[in-house]
């Protein structure tokens, strides 16, 4: 994997396959196209009515792209019920070198000056590839997951690819579809224009939403 590069994995999801790893200390990396895939339509994401609440109350200080390391750091920690990951050091390295070409991006909750909990992806074009998320305080990832649909609503992205399903995503509105639905749409995605940060345009550094004007989003979307 030493002549593999950011842009070499970009052509990875152009083709619908993503990279993983059998564990952290593993330097291995292999690429995956599974013949289920998992999918968040942004059109019909859910969102409950605790978590709305807690949206509306904006109990992070929501953020994008300011510690994109350290949110992967963090999601590629172990924990209960999890001993590995999948995130080894090369494709930690992968996705920071894809941040750097703004290809890759993070949402982030913080609370008193602590990163709390977020998530990262991939964009390209009109598709976004959610990676992984992880969580330090109560509801910190759906926060951010909310926060995340919302800014791709505003972007004008067609698809959010959750890679394989949990009974986590699925309170959400995922969906398993086959690869070749998840091929079909993935091209119809690759042809949009779509802009991440236009959401965040005017706003802070961070380029956060308040939590009300994320729930309007997703509200007027579906």
């Amino acid at each position: 994997m030493a002549q593999f590069d950011a842009r070499d994995l970009l052509s990875c999801y152009a083709r619908g396959v993503f990279p993983m790893a059998d564990a952290r200390e593993d330097e291995r990396v292999f690429l995956i196209d599974p013949e289920r895939r998992g999918v968040m339509p942004l059109e019909a994401f859910h969102v409950s009515h605790r978590l709305a609440r807690t949206v509306r109350r904006d109990p992070f200080e929501i953020r994008t792209d300011t510690a994109f390391r350290a949110v992967v750091q963090a999601c590629a920690e172990s924990g209960p019920g999890r001993p590995e990951t999948w995130i080894n050091h090369p494709i930690e390295d992968l996705y920071v070198q894809l941040n750097a070409l703004g290809h890759a991006h993070s949402v982030e909750c913080w609370r008193d000056g602590e990163l709390v909990g977020g998530l990262y992806g991939v964009a390209l074009a009109g598709a976004f590839f959610g990676e992984s998320m992880f969580s330090r305080a109560r509801d910190a990832s759906k926060v951010a997951l909310t926060h995340l649909v919302a800014r791709l609503i505003a972007g004008g992205f067609r698809l959010l690819d959750a890679q394989f399903m949990t009974d986590h995503l699925t309170q959400f509105g995922a969906v398993e579809i086959s690869r070749l639905d998840y091929h079909r749409r993935l091209a119809l995605a690759l042809s949009a224009d779509a802009d991440f940060q236009r959401a965040g345009a005017g706003g802070d550094a961070g380029g956060g939403l308040s939590g009300t004007a994320a729930l309007q989003l997703i509200s007027q979307a579906s």
